[in-house]
């Protein structure tokens, strides 16, 4: 991250009473604040799990709730209570939130027993309670400038509105997802976007996060109700519930194309917390299941699906892993971005890197030959960050991902040999790679097209072990395909296959295939006991993303490079809730542990802090492994048994690398 002069910033600061602001947010979480972060305490009061934590704006109070029924008001910075009062709830309390605008006030709590209750807390009363919803309230959101509306999803699959305003003790149903993906869909979690309030996002079970425009949601059925009463329609005239324009998708690329077989393992994938950047650019999804992922609102980007290869034209004077070559162009292109590979002379500053660079590089490979993926997919994507338009880089990186094999890191191999591509057409390694990350991600004519074009392009590779490895693998999947699965195109293997028992509307589908692609992917954490896990933004720019893990710790990653940098124990089970201070370099952590835990950088002279997971490596390995493992045997190991044999990183329960990569993939360039 930004480096600045802290003793010129504090002068300033002085002198300038304008430069405060920045000079606070600037240093509100830093590395050296993250590299100290520590337990400072313990409040105790609940007697159950705490499963949600709220801030107020200021961040002078914490609000929790708990499966005790109970929320609880407290003084972070005095380790105390200041009020405690039972929610009038029947069930656990799963979401809690300061109304805006309301002194901190006024607190709207929802729950499992389906009921949503808005508290005065200075009388300690319930003041309102919906019970309009038939399955369990998991969030509420609320939107500064909407002061007296907030929203709720709920397992009965609908998000709605309320506004204390109305006499009526009723909400209105704003989205029902079970319109669009039948009577089994459950909303999980639903955030606002802090920057523009009209914007809501929306996560559910399945791969997919949901963006809406509210004001074009509220102004469609204004206009609806207008025309109905306006003029005479038929029975078979039926109003969209919701208008073209006002929803927009999000998924991870790979995930649609995975969802069968993990539903063949039982693993359930569910968005289980979604928020905003401070910014209001950014979505960041904690996937149940799977890993985090970050979407850019701004710069969109189609997902990296593979289309036929052109057929290969002659070519001269490519540039073959930053080395002059002669070859032919590759016809590997998007058809979202219209990048289309091709002969264009690579500048050779993109293939030389300055000499700090070269040595993280160096770094990265000798990890990489110790076998150290994940170590050298930090270094490779440190040298990305600061220079994005190496093709080496990617490349390398790309070998390294398909060596580890975690979740989704064959479809970010991919993403990396494209990117490699698009840099310098003339990359063998990287070329040979796409066509193994197609044929891993079930992508098998397109990795047979996509090898045939890398032997005509590189015919002295044509029959290395390696490509006649690739071609037999490739030909017996094929062979072993059945018909139906034959006469699937692209669309229909991302998003077809998604397609249960009950029928999709056609509108749901169009919308899943225009989602958008995640920016940035995150990885360690365990995310498959509870559907209440958070990730949240840490820092006044977003710098660092916090995610809990089944296995009691909290992650911290820097959010830029992905690279994973602190893992501290805050629960003897699991990790659920991180809230952010608001303005300090505070964190609130909750989960199984009925009480709440604060963070913070501690002192230098401290002793050594006995909450830091210092093999991170082996935390995240070992998570990787727990997200694989059989149901059966999660539960044995959230039980405190420890399973043997659980080696299996990858979907066929085999961490063993490939023995097909010969001579093209021998080593990192």
């Amino acid at each position: 991250m930004a480096t600045g002069n802290i003793t010129r910033d504090l002068l300033h600061r002085q002198i300038r009473e304008k430069r405060a602001p920045g000079f606070q947010r600037f240093y509100h979480v830093t590395e050296p604040f993250i590299k100290r972060l520590g337990l400072e305490a313990e409040l105790q009061g609940h007697t159950g799990c705490v499963n949600c934590l709220e801030w107020n704006e200021q961040g002078a109070l914490l609000a929790s709730g708990s499966d005790d029924q109970h929320a609880i008001i407290w003084d972070p910075f005095g380790h105390k209570k200041l009020t405690t009062m039972h929610t009038g709830h029947a069930a656990n309390i799963f979401s809690v939130k300061f109304l805006p605008h309301s002194g901190d006030r006024i607190l709207v709590t929802g729950a499992a027993d389906t009921k949503v209750h808005v508290h005065d807390l200075t009388v300690k009363e319930t003041i309102h309670m919906f019970s309009d919803h038939t399955n369990r309230v998991k969030r509420i959101a609320t939107a500064p400038m909407w002061p007296n509306t907030f929203w709720s999803a709920a397992e009965d699959g609908i998000i709605r509105q309320y506004d204390l305003r109305e006499s009526s003790k009723r909400s209105e149903v704003l989205i029902d997802l079970t319109e669009f993906c039948g009577q089994l869909v459950e909303a999980k979690c639903l955030a606002v976007n802090p920057r523009d309030n009209n914007y809501l996002a929306v996560g559910a079970n399945g791969p997919f996060v949901r963006l809406y425009d509210v004001r074009m949601i509220h102004n469609y059925r204004k206009s609806g109700s207008q025309s109905t009463s306006a003029a005479v329609h038929t029975f078979c005239d039926r109003q969209k519930p919701i208008p073209d324009g006002a929803g927009q998708y999000y998924v991870a690329g790979h995930l649609p194309v995975k969802l069968p077989d993990y539903n063949n393992r039982l693993r359930v994938l569910v968005a289980t917390y979604v928020t905003f950047s401070p910014d209001g650019t950014e979505l960041l999804v904690n996937m149940g299941g799977e890993q985090v992922y970050l979407f850019d609102l701004t710069f969109k980007q189609r997902p990296y699906t593979f289309f036929l290869p052109k057929k290969c034209q002659p070519s001269t004077g490519d540039l073959q892993n930053g080395k002059t070559t002669n070859g032919v162009s590759n016809g590997i292109h998007f058809p979202a971005s219209h990048i289309r590979f091709t002969t264009s002379k690579i500048p050779p500053s993109s293939a030389e890197l300055p000499p700090h660079l070269e040595r993280i590089k160096q770094k990265a490979n000798d990890a990489f030959a110790r076998q150290q993926w994940t170590q050298a997919i930090q270094l490779y994507s440190l040298g990305i960050h600061q220079a994005d338009c190496n093709a080496m880089l990617y490349g390398n990186r790309a070998a390294a991902y398909m060596k580890r094999k975690w979740d989704g890191d064959h479809y970010d191999a991919l993403r990396d040999c494209l990117k490699a591509l698009n840099l310098n057409p003339g990359h063998l390694k990287a070329h040979f790679r796409l066509a193994r990350c197609l044929f891993e991600l079930k992508y098998v004519a397109e990795a047979l097209e996509c090898l045939d074009d890398f032997k005509g392009k590189f015919p002295e590779q044509a029959h290395s072990s390696a490509c006649d490895a690739l071609d037999k693998d490739i030909k017996a999947a094929l062979f072993s395909k059945t018909e139906s699965d034959d006469k699937k195109t692209n669309s229909s293997i991302r998003f077809h296959s998604f397609r249960g028992k009950e029928s999709i509307p056609e509108d749901e589908l169009v919308l899943r295939d225009r989602s958008f692609d995640y920016k940035h992917r995150y990885c360690g954490h365990c995310n498959t006991t509870t559907d209440i896990k958070e990730a949240n933004f840490f820092g006044s720019k977003g710098q660092y993303i916090v995610s809990g893990s089944d296995d009691g710790s909290f992650f911290i990653w820097e959010k830029e490079t992905t690279n994973l940098v602190r893992i501290l124990q805050g629960d003897e089970s699991i990790v659920n809730c991180l809230q952010p201070h608001p303005s300090y370099c505070f964190l609130a952590t909750s989960g199984i542990d009925p009480v709440v835990r604060l963070w913070n950088p501690r002192p230098e002279t401290e002793s050594e802090n006995g909450r830091v997971v210092e093999d991170m490596d082996s935390a995240a390995q070992a998570n990787q492994r727990r997200m694989n493992a059989d149901p059966l045997e999660v539960m044995l190991l959230n039980m405190g048994y420890r399973i043997t044999g659980l080696r299996g990183v990858g979907p066929d329960g085999s961490d063993e690398e490939d023995s097909s990569e010969g001579q093209v993939q021998c080593r990192p360039s």
